[in-house]
């Protein structure tokens, strides 16, 4: 006597397990496209421009402290080894570790005031077309093309003096030094110039009066510098070069102002990206 055991399956096993096979690789394979329209980023003009001023502003600071705390000797050194008190901009930054906090800070500087520069020419673009009389347009065009390329050359020669220490080659520093005073000065007059030209027909530009006190301190800063430079080098005069230092922080310090002003002339626009309305397709 014996028991078969049977093991009975259900007739559709077989089917059941392909089905829920193909189930599994049934995916849905249906991706949704991602597309970066509208507005991406945005960010305050105020805050751009506030942030290139306090990058070189507050590495003067740093470094000023700093070489004035732990190498007093080496900035107060000078060309005729007379008594000095206030240390050169060339001489607090052209000492290391200083040179590449400085160095650093400028370089992110650069970007910002080559976007101030842009807009300064548009902006003054915009301006001189609404003027109608011919002669004086004519003179906005060429003090606006030349305030753009000075702003240029003022970038190129901080270029050069930041990266070209006077202890490096000091008579390449010195030249290169001339060209970005003579290069924001000229900056300034043109600005100056530019934005009040016919203010009986258009009005003239928000911070016009600001440029001007800053240009004419800035030109009597210049001109102590001078004179206290060649009372250093030809008389050897003690103190004269601290007058010189003097002159040289109060003109950086006019220099990071006149670009500062742009928050006032343009206190809320935006930098934005954002997808553009009508795209060209190929």
């Amino acid at each position: 006597m014996g028991n078969d055991a049977q093991i009975q399956l259900p007739g559709n096993s077989t089917q059941d397990r392909v089905v829920r096979t193909n189930d599994l690789h049934t995916v849905n394979r249906t991706v949704k496209t991602l597309e970066f329209q509208g507005l991406l980023w945005s960010c305050s003009l105020k805050r751009i421009c506030l942030s290139a001023l306090w990058l070189p502003l507050g590495a003067l600071i740093f470094c000023y402290i700093t070489a004035s705390l732990f190498q007093a000797d080496d900035i107060h050194e000078t060309h005729c080894r007379v008594y000095n008190v206030v240390p050169s901009i060339s001489a607090i930054t052209g000492i290391s570790p200083q040179r590449y906090v400085w160095r650093i800070c400028i370089a992110y500087h650069l970007g910002p005031r080559l976007l101030i520069g842009s807009l300064y020419y548009n902006y003054h673009k915009d301006r001189t077309s609404l003027i109608v009389e011919e002669k004086a347009r004519v003179l906005a065009i060429k003090l606006g093309d030349a305030c753009y390329w000075l702003n240029l050359i003022e970038l190129l020669a901080l270029t050069g003096v930041t990266y070209v220490s006077n202890r490096e080659n000091y008579y390449a520093h010195e030249k290169i030094f001339i060209i970005f005073m003579v290069a924001s000065l000229l900056h300034m007059l043109c600005r100056a110039r530019v934005g009040c030209i016919a203010s009986d027909v258009v009005e003239p530009v928000r911070t016009n009066k600001i440029v001007w006190i800053l240009f004419f301190v800035a030109i009597l800063a210049t001109l102590g510098l001078i004179i206290f430079f060649l009372r250093h080098r030809l008389l050897c005069r003690p103190l004269a070069f601290t007058w010189f230092s003097i002159c040289e922080y109060i003109l950086a310090t006019i220099n990071m102002a006149f670009h500062a002003i742009v928050v006032r002339d343009l206190p809320t626009h935006e930098l934005q990206v954002v997808f553009p309305t009508h795209v060209k397709t190929n």
